[in-house]
């Protein structure tokens, strides 16, 4: 039902079209720090792209900083768990405002009480940054997760320049 939920979502979410927002007409988050679609359209955008190049074909979602859902897409035949990985990833990165790979490590580590809690404990979740201020996230679940981290990471960083220019 939550896979349904999310892939009805995602036609929704992306019914529009990526091309439809302009190059860099517009700042990727208004002015109180709130991700807008822009913004998480072009953090989308960045994540496929390093997916593409690392020839890691993965499910890619991108969240507001209360972890709602802004923007998702797969690549074809990524496995059926993915998507709602890649949204737990990023939920987790965007409400405790740091990557999910420490979330993991501190697990690992013997801290099980984020487990309890409903946090995705995998790594290939990011923040997404303007300035210093945490407006969202994003989430990726592929095959690996050192790509995931990777894709991640690459978008979130392309995401915080971007937003530097404007």
């Amino acid at each position: 039902m939550a896979s349904y939920r999310l892939g009805m979502m995602a036609g929704i979410l992306l019914w529009g079209g990526l091309g439809m927002a302009p190059a860099r007409a517009a700042p990727l988050s208004d002015m109180v720090g709130t991700l807008n679609r822009a913004g998480a359209h072009f953090a989308l955008r960045a994540a496929m792209d390093s997916a593409t190049r690392l020839h890691a074909p993965c499910a890619i979602a991108i969240v507001d900083r209360g972890g709602s859902l802004m923007a998702f897409d797969r690549f074809d035949h990524v496995r059926p768990g993915s998507p709602d990985l890649a949204l737990g990833k990023a939920r987790t990165a965007a409400l405790l405002q740091r990557p999910s790979e420490e979330t993991e490590e501190n697990t690992d580590n013997g801290r099980v009480a984020f487990v309890t809690a409903g946090f995705m404990v995998l790594r290939g979740g990011v923040p997404l940054k303007v300035g210093e201020e945490v407006v969202g996230a994003i989430g990726v679940a592929g095959m690996k997760k050192e790509n995931d981290v990777r894709i991640a990471t690459e978008a979130a960083e392309a995401f915080a320049k971007e937003a530097a220019a404007h």
